[in-house]
C-alpha cells in the first residue's frame, strides 16, 4: 500500500550545505536526517545550488528528488558574471558561445519537458536573453546590441522627460501653495482692516 502524501515542498540548497532551519522547520520532517542524506548525495555537485522536490509522508517520513542546476546559474557560471542585467532589452551585461549553449542545454535536458536537443538550447537562450546574455552564432549580436542602445537612449529620453513633468508639478504646487496662502494673508488683513 503507498503511503499517504501530505505534501510536496520545493526548496533549494547550494550542494553539500543544506542546514537545519526555517525552510525545513515547517516541513515537520526530522530535518538532520534529510540535511544528511541531501549533502552525502550533492558533495560532489560543489556549491552550486540544486533544486530539490521534497515529498513529505503522514507518517512523517520523506523521499526527495534533485534536479540539475538553474539555467541562469549556468549562464552566469559561463558568462563569468555575478548576474544579469536588470532590464534586458536595454542592457546587455554578456555573450556566451554557442557551444556553451549547447552544453548547458545537454546538462538540463533531463529536468526539461523535451528530449529535443535544439528545443532545449531554445529554452536556455531565451532565459539568457532575459538576462541580458547574448549567445554568439545563435543571436545577432551585433544588431541585438544597436538596438538595446537604442532603447537605452529612448528610456533615458523617457525618464528625463518624466523627472521635468514631476519636476514641473511640483513647482506649481508650490507656486499654488503660496498663492493660497497669499490669499490667506489677504482675507485676514482685510477682516482686521473692517474691524
Amino acid at each position: 500500500m503507498a503511503k499517504e502524501i501530505v505534501r510536496v515542498a520545493k526548496l533549494q540548497f547550494n550542494a553539500g550545505q543544506a542546514k537545519p532551519g526555517p525552510a525545513l522547520a515547517g516541513l515537520g520532517i526530522v530535518m538532520p536526517e534529510f540535511t544528511r542524506q541531501f549533502n552525502d548525495q550533492t558533495r560532489d555537485r560543489g556549491s552550486e545550488p540544486v533544486p530539490v522536490a521534497i515529498t513529505i509522508y503522514k507518517d512523517k517520513s520523506f523521499d526527495f528528488k534533485l534536479f540539475t542546476s538553474p539555467a541562469s546559474y549556468k549562464i552566469k557560471q559561463a558568462a563569468k558574471i555575478e548576474s544579469g542585467s536588470s532590464n534586458s532589452k536595454t542592457k546587455i551585461v554578456a555573450t556566451i558561445t554557442l557551444q556553451q549553449l549547447e552544453e548547458i542545454a545537454k546538462y538540463k535536458l533531463i529536468d526539461l519537458n523535451t528530449d529535443s536537443l535544439e528545443k532545449a538550447m531554445h529554452i536556455v537562450a531565451g532565459t539568457a536573453r532575459n538576462m541580458g546574455v547574448l549567445i554568439e552564432g545563435w543571436d545577432n549580436v551585433v544588431e541585438a546590441k544597436k538596438e538595446a542602445a537604442r532603447l537605452a537612449k529612448e528610456q533615458a529620453i523617457a525618464d528625463a522627460a518624466l523627472a521635468k513633468l514631476e519636476e514641473d508639478a511640483k513647482a506649481a504646487a508650490e507656486s499654488s501653495k503660496e498663492f493660497v496662502e497669499a490669499e490667506v494673508v489677504t482675507e485676514k488683513s482685510n477682516e482686521s482692516e473692517e474691524e
